[in-house]
């Protein structure tokens, strides 16, 4: 049995009770490098067989698992934050349904999140956005050309922006080509959740600077958007004249 686990965002109590349970249980342990935090891997039994997949291939991956398989064995294969986002499990699955594999997945908490919460922030507030847009700038491996983030950031609502801390020129430049004022509010959430956490607060024309100026070159979660101001309105969900199923009006 393969476990497909999100490890969570940093802080190794965000990883979910399933997941953890999973990690106890587990004969092999195939984790995502230095995405996962490493004190994770004390949750794993004594004899327990960990590899570091930041140093091994697709297919010395399933290598691993293979081998577990043959012998009865249960491997965890551990991802950073919830492994539908970024994790390439896609194509992993593909190889374990090839080789008829049984497998599940455990979510986990997304670098989005973790950055909302160290940030205070709420990024569907009512009356600035009631949308948020995850992707990430073509670097290395492109995107869409409809996903394009100039085409994507012109929507105006709350952005966050994976795998992009070392191409922030070109952040900058399709923010601005979408119609971004230079003045719109950013952060630069450095390891989520982590100990060595760290959040530098900018606007859209600062964001390069921000991270020269802090040395930040990866491992960074960019959010872009006015939910970081304080101005919005109420909801409407809690006001006193909003009836609901649950909730009458009082006269």
């Amino acid at each position: 049995m393969v476990h497909i686990v999100g490890a969570g965002c940093g802080a190794p109590d965000l990883i979910t009770l399933r997941g953890k349970k999973y990690l106890e249980e587990a004969d092999v342990v195939i984790y995502a490098g230095s995405l996962v935090n490493p004190e994770l891997l004390a949750f794993t039994k004594e004899n327990c067989e960990i590899h570091d997949s930041a140093k091994m291939t697709l297919e010395e991956v399933v290598a691993v698992i293979e081998n577990a398989e043959k012998n009865g064995k249960t491997t965890v294969r551990l991802h950073t934050g919830d492994p539908s986002l970024y994790g390439a499990i896609g194509e992993q699955m593909r190889e374990f349904e090839k080789r008829g594999f049984a497998y599940d997945i455990t979510p986990g908490v997304s670098a989005f999140a973790g950055a909302a919460a160290s940030l205070g922030a709420e990024y569907t507030l009512p009356d600035v956005t009631q949308s948020l847009i995850i992707t990430r700038v073509a670097g290395r491996t492109g995107v869409p050309e409809k996903e394009r983030l100039r085409f994507l950031a012109a929507h105006g609502t709350s952005l966050a922006l994976y795998l992009s801390t070392g191409l922030l020129k070109e952040v900058t430049e399709e923010l601005l080509s979408a119609g971004l004022a230079p003045s719109t509010p950013a952060a630069i959430v450095y390891k989520a959740t982590w100990q060595e956490e760290k959040i530098f607060r900018c606007t859209v024309e600062t964001l390069e600077e921000t991270a020269d100026k802090n040395r930040i070159t990866k491992t960074a979660l960019i959010v872009v958007g006015d939910f970081l101001q304080s101005a919005f309105s109420r909801s409407r969900l809690y006001a006193p004249d909003f009836e609901t199923e649950f909730r009458k009006v009082k006269k």
